[in-house]
């Protein structure tokens, strides 16, 4: 059969492709804002701070680079104390924050809404590490005005630190200002569960499940380690069949799901209120690939009660699978229960 496609053709279909998708993946700016010069001593040049010039274009970002296991960013100084360059009170709180406690804003992509208020994240620099909470918005949307101390917009790869970071990071105080740095999410148990005895048949011990031991404390959690190329999680074993040992019905679309359907749960921190809810996720392990859709949570959050089944709070880093899972992974089935797996969003 003739060719109606040429080798040259193909290529460049290809390198196409993947420009795309490289220009998918990046942040570019959502417009520009002209600079106007502050009125006298409206622009607080502590921690060399800029002061917006005259007629400069700007530009504005709505997006930060997309987060890995270690994001590189820009560490930059501020304070956070009343009177400070930072402006007014944090945008998490409401509070002012003293120059020793280590704590950060974040640019406007990477705050996202105020999801990451008030949580840890770990910062590593100049060869040391240091946990900082965010409390505040470094705003790459906006800038120029008195609202923004007429400083610049953010640009979108900033972590703004106060000055008990840079100590913490061993950076010698006349560099402070300016370093490249990695970071990520600190997930940290958010509170305790104390367990409790379940009644007479009310834990359904399929599957190998664990119940609840009365009075032994369950850590619980909101978030899951930070999300990368390939996450990794361990693998648990699930039936989300109507009797089996998941409970209830499939929070993502109160539906039962067949054992021999390749279906997953997963902790509260990945489940992300359900935004995760009827996609694909690719998981890998034993040398072998399987999708499989979310369709439930994990709850990291509650536990030993009814509603849970009397089973444990969920870990923070579960894959929980139905048997379809387990068999397209080519797991023996004795050897079924848990298993060191790398997951992505397909």
């Amino acid at each position: 059969m003739k060719s109606f496609f040429s080798t040259g053709f193909i290529i460049a279909i290809l390198l196409l492709a993947i420009f795309l998708v490289s220009e998918a993946q990046q942040c570019r700016p959502s417009g520009r804002i002209r600079g106007r010069k502050p009125p006298p001593g409206q622009c607080n040049q502590e921690d060399d701070s800029d002061c917006c010039k005259a007629g400069k274009m700007y530009p504005t970002y709505t997006c930060s680079p997309p987060m890995s296991g270690n994001t590189q960013a820009y560490l930059t100084l501020n304070s956070f104390e009343a009177g400070g360059d930072g402006g007014g009170p944090s945008e998490c709180d409401g509070q002012y924050h003293d120059d020793n406690t280590p704590v950060v804003a974040l640019s406007t992509g990477w705050y996202n809404g105020g999801s990451r208020c008030l949580k840890n994240i770990r910062i590593n620099g100049n060869r040391q590490s240091v946990v900082a909470m965010v409390v505040d918005e470094c705003d790459s949307t906006e800038g120029c005005d008195a609202d923004h101390d007429y400083q610049p917009p953010c640009p979108n790869n900033i972590v703004d630190a106060s000055k008990a970071v840079w100590k913490a990071l061993g950076v010698s105080e006349d560099n402070w200002g300016g370093l490249d740095i990695t970071w990520s999410d600190q997930c940290r148990p958010s509170g305790r569960i104390r367990g409790r005895k379940p009644p007479p048949g009310q834990c359904n011990q399929e599957d190998d499940s664990d119940c609840c031991k009365a009075g032994k404390m369950y850590p619980t959690y909101t978030c899951s380690p930070p999300m990368s190329g390939n996450t990794k999680a361990y693998l648990t074993l699930n039936s989300f069949e109507a009797g089996g040992d998941g409970g209830g019905p499939s929070e993502c679309d109160g539906q039962y799901h067949d054992d021999n359907t390749p279906v997953v749960a997963l902790s509260t921190g990945w489940y992300n209120g359900g935004s995760r809810c009827l996609k694909n996720i690719r998981i890998n392990g034993n040398g072998q690939s399987v999708v499989a859709m979310v369709v439930d949570e994990c709850d990291s959050t509650e536990g030993c009660d009814t509603d849970h089944d009397y089973q444990p709070p969920c870990p923070n880093n579960i894959v929980d699978a139905s048997k379809a899972v387990w068999k397209a992974l080519g797991v023996s089935e004795d050897n079924w229960g848990g298993l060191d797996i790398t997951w992505s969003d397909a």
